[in-house]
């Protein structure tokens, strides 16, 4: 590749990452500063404070999200994949044997990733809310329509969903760019009315604003934060962009165009203390205000679809990782396998954050709410990073603990500020979090069991083959597949067919698809053939939990191993396991009935693996847990 095709590359990925992985951050300037000097926190608006609070502001962004994400969780890339799953998946191989280590490892990242879900209900409400409560600067008229406006963009944006996302896509850069650009250009002209303002670039400031707050802190750290979120996305973006892409765009235009803007509207706050209620839009003449609602509109949607378009790829790699049932996914994109919308997580989010918007009913009451899943989030992301820096990395232990020691204190700070504002809404998304772990680790935790049963009640596989050779069952002249759990039991629905059919295949293939804890698996890796008796043969399909699962072309990479197999000759079977709690199966009574519910209402299973619909046939069997 030339060396002007490589920057091509880059500037099209840095473009990119700034249209997608900084549109939450991008848009926390049209509420954090407001939300600072609410009598709440304790914090009086004047020129000393106003300093301090933008002085921790602006280190918070250096210390939070440059240091920490950009400097240091970046380079833990799972096989150049990020997010809280992938980090989970190299924390947990990272400690290598120490079991018990490894399951509590994964469990908290578990909990991690299923706090992201509620960040994923809070991100469009706010974002949304505090780019439409703009209409009250133009004219307080407009106050009784910011909330049916911002209903009717929130359901349009889900709506649109089940299209993709492409074309927009292509447009999400070149916006968030024209809004960063507008931040710092505004941001420079108030610093230069107020320049007395510079003075938060030192970071004394930012501790003398923390230490004179005394238990007061916690308050105004809990509405600082709202400055960091989105700052996640960083990471979980990384295999979309990767890092240069994503370190090039923060560091040449996300982070001083935010700096700047906070900056400005404490400089604007210096000079006019009225605008605190509403400083982002204050910071525009009259003129200008409502064409920067229509762009604050814009911006706020591009960091909802990036957090949508995030639970949909967290949700598939729960399904990979076996927390999640199958469920189905519809590919929205011909040349972008990563486009993906999920029906079932669309709609429960809709759900979700339409009952925010109207319970809340303002971004003000949505910022108690905001914050406490994202810095949890955080604190668990330093506990995993420590053991892949240690255990993976083999880096020293004074460093990694020191690493680890100074990013807790930070999170932990964080996280308590955000909690003194649990009665305010702080419940919503730890409830919604809480919930979905319940959903996962109970699915996680009965599919173990369940695979236990099935293999304890199964015959072996290759004594029936040779059983089935003194028979001399009729012979059908097609192929038939039987995706299994375990490839070494006979699979039920074979079972079934001979039982009530007395028919066996000419061709019988016992398919087992199995999901890696690492992002992606080398292609001549793909799969595996064994041939176990003429007519039986064995096959094994391999995934990462990043990857798209097509067995019916995995299955055509056979060919070169003696296995060919006709498309339009075959047939697929499927089990569908009834699930029949017994008492002490190894989970709570309410945990296994709750499973068998999971169970039942699974959906999916063709489309996940992409199998022909018409060609696949369920077949029912008992399981008991």
């Amino acid at each position: 590749m030339s060396h002007d095709s490589q920057r091509t590359g880059l500037a099209a990925l840095t473009l990119g990452a700034i249209g997608v992985v900084y549109g939450d951050i991008g848009t926390s300037p049209l509420y954090t500063l407001k939300e600072v000097f609410l009598p709440a926190t304790g914090v009086a608006l004047n020129e000393h404070n106003l300093i301090g609070a933008t002085s921790v502001i602006v280190w918070a962004l250096m210390l939070v999200v440059t240091l920490k994400y950009v400097v240091l969780i970046l380079r833990a890339d799972n096989r150049g994949e990020g997010g809280a799953l992938a980090l989970t998946a190299l924390a947990a191989h990272a400690v290598g044997q120490r079991k018990q280590l490894r399951e509590g490892l994964l469990l908290l990242g578990l909990f991690g990733a299923t706090l992201f879900y509620g960040d994923s209900v809070i991100t469009p409400a706010i974002s949304v809310m505090g780019a439409i409560e703009g209409l009250e600067v133009v004219t307080p008229t407009l106050k009784p329509f910011v909330l049916p406006i911002s209903v009717a963009i929130l359901v349009a944006l889900f709506l649109v969903q089940r299209f993709g996302t492409a074309a927009v896509g292509k447009v999400f850069g070149p916006i968030i760019v024209l809004w960063f650009g507008v931040l710092a250009a505004i941001g420079a002209v108030h610093i230069v009315q107020q320049p007395q303002i510079l003075a938060a670039l030192n970071p004394l400031q930012a501790w003398a604003f923390m230490s004179e707050r005394g238990w007061h802190l916690f308050a105004a750290v809990g509405a600082i934060v709202l400055a960091l979120t989105g700052a996640e996305a960083l990471y979980a973006d990384m295999g979309h962009f990767g890092v240069k892409p994503i370190r090039l765009a923060w560091t040449g235009l996300v982070f001083p165009a935010l700096a700047l803007n906070y900056l400005g509207q404490g400089a604007l706050l210096m000079g006019d203390p009225t605008a605190i209620e509403n400083p982002f839009f204050r910071l525009f003449p009259a003129p200008l205000v409502l064409p920067m609602v229509v762009l604050a509109a814009l911006a706020a949607v591009i960091a909802s679809q990036a957090v949508i378009s995030g639970a949909y790829s967290m949700t598939k790699q729960a399904i990979l990782l076996g927390f999640l049932p199958r469920l189905t996914l519809r590919h929205t994109s011909a040349s972008e396998s990563g486009q993906i919308y999920v029906p079932a997580v669309n709609w429960a989010l809709l759900a979700g954050v339409l009952g925010a918007v109207l319970a809340f009913g303002s971004s003000s009451a949505l910022a108690g709410a905001y914050g406490i899943a994202v810095t949890l989030t955080m604190l668990i992301t330093t506990v995993l990073t420590y053991f892949v820096i240690r255990d993976g990395w083999r880096l020293p232990a004074p460093v990694a603990i020191g690493a680890t020691v100074f990013f807790l204190s930070v999170d932990a700070l964080l996280v308590a500020g955000c909690a003194i504002k649990f009665l305010d809404g702080g419940w919503f998304p730890l409830a919604l979090g809480l919930l979905l772990f319940i959903l996962m680790s109970t699915w996680a935790r009965g599919r173990k069991l369940l695979m236990a049963s099935l293999r304890s009640d199964g015959l072996e596989l290759e004594p029936f083959i040779d059983s089935l050779a003194l028979g001399g069952a009729h012979r059908a002249r097609r192929t038939a597949v039987y995706a299994v759990a375990d490839p070494t039991l006979v699979p039920q629905a074979l079972l079934h067919n001979l039982k009530h059919n007395q028919v066996l295949h000419e061709t019988n293939i016992v398919l087992n698809v199995a999901f890696h804890d690492r992002p992606t698996v080398d292609p001549a890796e793909r799969v595996q053939v064994q041939p176990l008796a003429p007519g039986f043969w064995r096959v094994q399909v391999h995934y990462g939990f990043m990857e798209e699962p097509d067995v019916p072309a995995a299955l055509a990479q056979c060919a070169p191993l003696g296995l060919v197999v006709e498309p339009f000759d075959t047939s697929y079977f499927l089990s569908r396991e009834t699930v029949v709690s017994t008492p002490g199966g190894g989970m709570a009574s309410w945990r296994e009935r709750l499973f068998a519910a999971l169970s039942r209402n699974s959906s999916g299973v063709a489309k996940f693996f992409r199998l022909p619909d018409n060609a696949v046939v369920e077949l029912g069997t008992r399981v008991q847990i």
